[in-house]
């Protein structure tokens, strides 16, 4: 693996990782909004498609030097949005700028 390939798998797993943890922490923080049953709803499948989103992100980072998997990872971060998926798009960009060079 080459350099550039493994900033991009780091970058790819650590954006993975922080989707994951806040969309824990958003399911948790979603119980105290008992009183507004659309505000709940609304946050937990928020909270759920934001922990998938980063579980593909994690099992994808490991073939960031893949075209196909690459540009997975590249919709995936623009979807999930925030600071995890700014480093998910991060690290596809870079995997996608490898397979481009050679």
């Amino acid at each position: 693996m080459t350099t550039l390939s493994y900033v991009g798998y780091i970058l790819s797993l650590i954006g993975g990782i922080l989707l994951v943890l806040f969309g824990l922490i958003n399911l948790i923080d979603s119980v105290f909004l008992i009183f507004s049953p659309i505000a709940f709803l609304g946050k937990t499948v928020y909270s759920l498609v934001e922990i998938i989103l980063g579980i593909i992100c994690i099992i994808g980072s490991k073939w960031v030097k893949n075209i196909t998997w690459t540009i997975i990872l590249l919709i995936l971060g623009i979807v999930a949005g925030g600071i995890g998926g700014t480093l998910v798009v991060l690290g596809a960009l870079i995997g996608l700028l490898i397979k481009l060079v050679k």
